[in-house]
């Protein structure tokens, strides 16, 4: 026969929400700054190509 589970406590529940927050806030950060970085031509480590530069070599 089939038992349910236990509840979690709120304490737990809002422990592990918080380290997901803080995860997702530290990714988006990442992310964040990685945008800067290539809005502003600092980009060292992330290459990319622009629409501009693959219309220009194709004619």
């Amino acid at each position: 026969m089939a038992v349910p589970k236990k509840r979690t406590s709120k304490s737990k529940k809002r422990i592990r929400k918080s380290v997901w927050r803080e995860k997702t806030k530290k990714i988006a950060s990442k992310a964040f700054s990685l945008a800067q970085s290539i809005l502003t031509n600092r980009s060292k480590s992330f290459y990319y190509t622009t629409n501009e530069k693959i219309s220009e070599s194709t004619e």
